[in-house]
This record gives C-alpha cells, sequence and structure tokens, in this order.
C-alpha cells in the first residue's frame, strides 16, 4: 500500500501590522514629510523641535557611521584574501573602474541633453548673492595627483576615525595581499575579518531597528526648513533634475540591467531599502551598510561587494555626476538670461569633460558637488550667484542625486560579478524571487 506523503501546511499569514523594514521606513518618510510640513506650513516655534528631532536623525547617522569603517575593512580583507589569488584582484579593480568610467559619462550625457531641452535656467534672473556660500566657495577639489596620493593613509587609524572610505579599501586591499602572502600565517587574521564582517551585519540589523525614526526625522527637517516655497521658486530646476534621473535609471540602467542579465525583479527588490534610506537621509553612507549585506545576499560575492561599493562611492557618483551636468548649464542660462552672454554647446561639452575629470577628486572635500560646481563655475566665468540660488533647493536636489548614486553603485556590484562569471542566480531567486516574497 503506498501512503502519500501528507501535504505541506502553507505558512501563516502574516499579521497585517508587522511590516517589513521597507514598509516602516516608507511609512517614516511618509509621517516625517507630514510633520515638516506642518512645522513649516503653521509656523511653528521649531527652536526646540529642531534641537529633539534632529537628535534622532544624528543618532541615526553616528551609529552607521560607527560601522562603515570596521565593514569596509573586514569585507573587503576577507573577500580578496579568501580567494587567494592576487591577479584577481587587479582584474575586478580595472573591471570596475572602466564601468565606473562608461557610466558617469553617460550620466553627463544624460543630464546635458535633458537641461537644454527643458531649459530650466532660461529667463531666470541671477539675484542671489554669492556671499551665502560661505567658506564653500573658497574649497577646492583635489587635482587627479592629489586625488592619487589621498588614496594611500598614513595611518590607518587615522583613515578609520576619519570614516575616510577610499583611503580604507586602498589599505585593506594592499593587507588582504600581505594576508594571502603570508599563507599558513595569514589565516587567523582571515578567519577574525570573517568573524568581524558577521558581526558588523548583525550590529547593522539593529541599527536598522532605528532607521524609520531616523529617516523620519531627516525629512522632516528637510521640509520643515524648505517648505513648498522654495519649489514655487526652483520648481522647474528640481522637476529637470528628478525627470533626467528618472530617465538615466530607465534607459542607461536598464540597458545595463539587459546586457548584464541583471535579475529585474529580484535586484529591484534587494536595493529598495537602502535607496529608500539614502534618499530620506541624503547620505549614501547611512545606506551602505544594508546594501553591503543585501547585495551579498543577491549573489554578488563578498570580495565584489566589499572593494566596488566603497570604491563606487568616490568613483561611481551618477547622480551627483548627473546633477553637476544639470546644475552647471542652469547657472549658464540664467546668467544669459541676466547678462545676455551666450554660453554655446561647445563650451558646454567642455564645461561636461571638465566636470567628469574633477568630480573624481572629492572624496575628502564636504559638500562635494557644491564645491565641484563652484569649481567649474569659476573656471568657465559664470557668475558664482547662480550656485547661491541652487543652494536654495539643494537639499531636495540632494535626496534625489544620493538615492541614484547608491542605485548605481549597487548595481556596478552585480554588473563586475557578472563580467566575473561569479554571481549566483540561484542565490538571487532563493533570497528576492517570487517565492521568497510569497514566504514573507
Amino acid at each position: 500500500m503506498v501512503h502519500s506523503s501528507p501535504e505541506t501546511a502553507p505558512p501563516a499569514p502574516k499579521a497585517w501590522w508587522r511590516l517589513t523594514l521597507t514598509q516602516q521606513i516608507l511609512v517614516g518618510l511618509v509621517v516625517g514629510a507630514l510633520v515638516g510640513w506642518y512645522m513649516n506650513s503653521h509656523r511653528v516655534d521649531t527652536s526646540k523641535w529642531d534641537e529633539w528631532i534632529k537628535l534622532v536623525r544624528e543618532i541615526f547617522l553616528h551609529l552607521i557611521k560607527a560601522m562603515i569603517a570596521p565593514l569596509v575593512f573586514a569585507s573587503v580583507v576577507q573577500g580578496i584574501a579568501g580567494t587567494g589569488d592576487m591577479k584577481k584582484v587587479g582584474r575586478i579593480g580595472a573591471k570596475a573602474l572602466l564601468y565606473f568610467e562608461i557610466v558617469t559619462t553617460a550620466a553627463l550625457a544624460v543630464g546635458l541633453l535633458v537641461v537644454n531641452v527643458v531649459g530650466p535656467g532660461v529667463g531666470v534672473k541671477l539675484t542671489e548673492k554669492a556671499s551665502v556660500l560661505g567658506a564653500t566657495a573658497q574649497a577646492k577639489p583635489l587635482t587627479l595627483v592629489e586625488t592619487i596620493l589621498h588614496s594611500f593613509p598614513t595611518s590607518l587609524f587615522d583613515a578609520l576615525a576619519r570614516n575616510d572610505v577610499l583611503q580604507v579599501v586602498v589599505f585593506s586591499c594592499i593587507f588582504a595581499l600581505a594576508v594571502i602572502a603570508a599563507g599558513e600565517a595569514g589565516k587567523p587574521v582571515l578567519q577574525f575579518c570573517d568573524s568581524l564582517t558577521q558581526v558588523m551585519f548583525k550590529f547593522a540589523g539593529l541599527v536598522m531597528l532605528v532607521a524609520p525614526y531616523g529617516v523620519g526625522a531627516a525629512i522632516a527637517l528637510t521640509v520643515a526648513a524648505q517648505g513648498a516655497s522654495a519649489l514655487l521658486v526652483l520648481g522647474k530646476l528640481v522637476l529637470t533634475l528628478y525627470a533626467a534621473l528618472v530617465i538615466f535609471v530607465v534607459v542607461v540602467f536598464g540597458v545595463v540591467i539587459w546586457i548584464a542579465k541583471v535579475p529585474l525583479k529580484a535586484f529591484v527588490r534587494a536595493v529598495r531599502e537602502p535607496f529608500t534610506i539614502a534618499f530620506a537621509t541624503a547620505n549614501s553612507e547611512a545606506a551602505l551598510p544594508k546594501a553591503f549585506a543585501l547585495m551579498e545576499r543577491l549573489g554578488v560575492p563578498r570580495g565584489i561587494v566589499g572593494f566596488v561599493l566603497p570604491a563606487g562611492y568616490t568613483f561611481n557618483l551618477d547622480g551627483s555626476t548627473l546633477h553637476l551636468a544639470v546644475a552647471s548649464v542652469f547657472v549658464a542660462q540664467a546668467a544669459e538670461a541676466t547678462t545676455g552672454i551666450h554660453f554655446g554647446l561647445g563650451q558646454q561639452i567642455t564645461m561636461m569633460i571638465t566636470l567628469m575629470i574633477t568630480s573624481k577628486g572629492v572624496a575628502a572635500v564636504p559638500r562635494a558637488s557644491l564645491v565641484v560646481l563652484i569649481a567649474a563655475l569659476q573656471s568657465f566665468g559664470l557668475p558664482l550667484e547662480g550656485a547661491a540660488m541652487i543652494l536654495g533647493v539643494d537639499a531636495l536636489l540632494d535626496m534625489a542625486r544620493t538615492s541614484v548614486n547608491v542605485l548605481g553603485n549597487c548595481l556596478a556590484s552585480v554588473v563586475v560579478a557578472r563580467w566575473e562569471g561569479e554571481f549566483d542566480d540561484a542565490k538571487a531567486e532563493r533570497e528576492f524571487g517570487d517565492a521568497a516574497v510569497a514566504k514573507t
């Protein structure tokens, strides 16, 4: 007699109030925006409110920043040394840098096209005084030679203390090669880095419990400070950048996803949390730990995640690069409306080439995009009053460009993994496929 195996009972439906982390963050985003709108529209005395809301945001960001350096160090060392292949390190680096350059060039092209078609600066009169830029106008992006020199730390502990991701990555790569060369003597170091990586992922999980509150506080402060008035004055510029970023993501990233055969559904599900965190906080570092964990779960080997993501924070700022193209031409268009001096397409292309070079040298510069923009305006004789005007809505622009930066770096890690023939499609389906989603 043949006995049929009992049917597996379907998983109990999840209670409606048990939201996923992504859903909690979105709720925090909406609630924070409403709180900020109320504070702004009702002219609430925000002196004490700001202090406490800012405290929540800063606690979240401080905890995030505390884990970045040890996570990057441990992940890079464990990932590279774990392969035991020195040649592979150089190969991954070369492929990543080539991909970064192609995609950031595409970002400049899309930004240049959209800003010329829409013309957000046409007819805009420059009235803001450049003096509001303060010390930022005196800052300069690093030259190519200075950027290369800056990449090599004089002290690991100094780089860790300053959260200088580029210096930590460079040291970690060299240290990982030394671990490989040490053979048996290096195995305890490798085991320690593996354990440290796992602990930091758990640390990140604990910090993410407060992410909805940190995100809500960040967006509340932004909306309370900016309000709707800023959008009315420079709304066309804001909409132009958002439209250009959408076109860039759909067209350029879409082509990349198609060529690299990236599993679209799984990738979108994996990247939505770091994307949302980056958008709400306008801080790439806040999304880095979550991006690390999720890209590895998606099927990207730890060694590639550990190298490509941190390196991309310096060399693959797609959203920031596109923003520079839009903002610089916006100022040129406004300058023409104010002074009558025409800034032609040839000059715009020359400026784009300049931006492509100088945008790589902002690893250690605060307010990097604004510094590069000011340097470009000064180089081409365009008025700094345009940068001062943009500064009024920079918080809104920063949210969009930062989230696209994070999205681009996550995609870059998948592309390099696929290029190396190491992307795990089965793991992506297991972790983020339709069947996996149905179980949650």
